[in-house]
């Protein structure tokens, strides 16, 4: 993606969380980058597009950086004092979710708030590449809990998903506080069996 592209999207998604999609028009996202609001149709087809792409470049992002994170067998390298195994494993995807969810608060604000909004085609294209993503943290999730069927993993992990998107409405405690306690609530709602009987698979 040329920064050019990057820019638009990161001050349109901006814009969007802001105020809304249908109160934000392609002049308003032309005049936040410095152009015409008819010279950014050079580059996107109309605000549904922008907001198509807004979505989808953010769910690459985390589609690529998790299958970036872990090896051919679903295990990451581990540092000197980084767990191993399938514990480093979700260990590092968490860590990546939650550095997402940190920086990215207007994307996670328009996901929650905007899907409506998206085109059918985007929303296929977006919800395909979210899909994977669940399916690469179920993967890693299940050596874990055994306990889980398939099912019932991707249902946590997505909770799991809900607790780490949570940062545009938590109160602020600094980043780092932030990003420790989000972490180990997630790892702690992922690996802590319940208390009463399990679901059905």
């Amino acid at each position: 993606m040329t920064p050019r592209r990057q820019q638009i999207l990161s001050t349109a998604a901006d814009l969007f969380a802001a105020r809304g999609f249908h109160g934000v028009s392609m002049g308003d996202i032309g005049a936040a980058v410095g152009v015409s609001g008819p010279a950014l149709y050079k580059h996107f087809a109309g605000k549904e597009d922008i907001l198509g792409q807004c979505l989808l470049h953010a769910s690459d992002q985390l589609l690529a950086g998790a299958r970036e994170l872990l090896s051919d067998d679903g295990v990451p390298a581990a540092g000197p004092h980084e767990p191993s195994g399938p514990d480093g494993a979700l260990a590092a995807l968490i860590a990546r979710h939650a550095d997402f969810a940190l920086d990215n608060p207007a994307l996670i604000v328009i996901q929650e708030r905007e899907w409506g909004a998206l085109g059918a085609d985007a929303r296929a294209q977006v919800r395909e590449h979210q899909l994977a993503y669940i399916d690469v943290w179920t993967d890693a999730l299940r050596p874990l809990r055994p306990d889980l069927g398939g099912t019932e993993a991707r249902a946590a992990v997505q909770a799991a998903f809900g607790l780490l998107n949570s940062t545009p409405h938590s109160a602020r405690i600094g980043r780092a506080a932030m990003r420790a306690l989000l972490t180990r609530m997630a790892r702690a709602a992922l690996l802590t069996p319940p208390a009463g009987p399990a679901l059905a698979r």
